[in-house]
């Protein structure tokens, strides 16, 4: 695990800094209206984790996983380790457990997120 931190590490600065691009890149060209940016990245985060996922694990490259999959990827978007995660739940035929997982990771999250912003503006009100 040591030796696999600063690859995951480096691999996550390189995916925030895409995702960063990705976002002022997509405010320039449509505005702040509509969050393209992160719709962006999470579609292509979530395309990209299937591709790389088969390409790294089916090819006998698995060591690179942590590098590329968990560091960039996750760097980039955790959106795409859900995604993933959900679909490794629907192929084992556990369909209710995947619906469980979508509904309470979207409910939860976005609760959680209410939750911070109001605690935040009580606090630093």
């Amino acid at each position: 695990m040591i030796q696999t931190l600063p690859l995951v590490a480096l691999g996550g600065a390189i995916g925030a800094a895409l995702r960063h691009m990705t976002n002022e890149t997509a405010l320039r060209l449509f505005g702040p209206g509509f969050p393209f940016g992160t719709l962006a990245v999470n579609v292509v985060g979530s395309l990209l984790m299937g591709l790389l996922f088969v390409a790294l694990t089916e090819r006998g490259a698995g060591r690179f996983s942590p590098f590329v999959l968990t560091g960039i990827l996750g760097g980039f978007t955790t959106f795409s380790a859900f995604s993933l995660e959900t679909l490794a739940l629907l192929e084992r035929g556990q369909a209710m457990a995947a619906s469980a997982y979508v509904a309470a990771s979207v409910g939860l999250s976005l609760l959680a997120v209410f939750v911070g912003v109001s605690l935040a503006r009580g606090v630093l009100a």
